[in-house]
């Protein structure tokens, strides 16, 4: 097994650093003597690591749990650009088991850790709102897939850039993202047409808002509809972000500055 051993010694040779994701205090307390730069990365920091980057959900995609990793180490300034970086992190057992290089620099930005970091909401309200767009990309309504758009923050200015296309249901309420009450009436509600706009706290602002900010210079691609192109407009024209559900191909996308920055297949969720 000699052979074996080489090929692990030339994956973590010479590296800047390691990613540890959500390790067991046991083996980050193997770390503690390491020469070079050790960052913890999960959905809680159970090790009272210093350097740590918060995963605000769990990403089943392991190429985006490294990317947002590494991306949370670039601007917290863990790692600098170009650095050689090992990732240990779990696939198949209860504890890490897969270990794996990355140049840091080496993709291009995608722009998720902003989303949740640098964006006006607060990150558990854009993790909600995730979760409550992968579920409905799971179920449908009756079996049948649906499209729904959230919007998330700036909630003042949204509706400034929106009319109303019916009753709105939360006018005089006071409910929020993330109560799984809450989550039912908006999968209910997301069968009818316009968006939901939801302030940074997670209070829900209103339903059936037809969006109506200025879409030049928003460039989204061939094949997507009307939902994402109004996400890409209101998120270009204002500080919010979005969510979208696909009908047509059943994707989740989030949208901020106009751009796409997150895809997530909800049946891998």
């Amino acid at each position: 097994m000699s052979q074996l051993g080489d090929l692990l010694d030339d994956v973590v040779s010479e590296v800047d650093g390691a990613f540890l994701f959500s390790p067991s205090g046991s083996l980050y307390g193997r770390f503690q003597e390491a020469d070079e730069p050790v960052v913890v990365v999960g959905t809680e920091n159970d090790v009272d690591a210093e350097a740590f980057v918060e995963l605000p959900l769990e990403f089943e995609d392991v190429r985006e749990r490294i990317r947002f990793g590494i991306e949370g180490g670039l601007e917290n300034e863990f790692i600098e650009e170009g650095d050689q970086v090992a990732c240990a992190l779990r696939l198949f057992a209860d504890d890490i088991d897969t270990v794996t290089r990355v140049r840091a620099g080496d993709f291009d930005r995608s722009g998720v850790y902003g989303l949740f970091v640098d964006s006006r909401a607060e990150p558990e309200v854009i993790r909600n709102v995730l979760e409550v767009a992968i579920e409905l990309g799971k179920k449908g309504q009756k079996g049948k897939r649906v499209g729904a758009l959230f919007v998330v923050g700036d909630a003042g200015k949204v509706m400034n850039k929106s009319r109303p296309l019916s009753y709105n249901p939360f006018e005089k309420s006071h409910v929020h993202v993330g109560d799984p009450i809450v989550d039912v009436m908006l999968k209910e509600f997301s069968r009818l047409d316009g968006a939901f706009v939801i302030s940074d706290s997670g209070k829900i602002v209103s339903a059936y808002r037809y969006l109506e900010p200025a879409a030049e210079g928003v460039d989204i691609p061939k094949g997507l509809g009307a939902r994402h192109m109004a996400a890409g407009a209101i998120t270009k024209d204002t500080n919010a972000v979005a969510v979208v559900l696909s009908e047509s191909d059943g994707l989740v996308r989030a949208f901020s500055g106009g751009e796409i920055i997150l895809e997530l297949d909800p049946e891998e969720y």
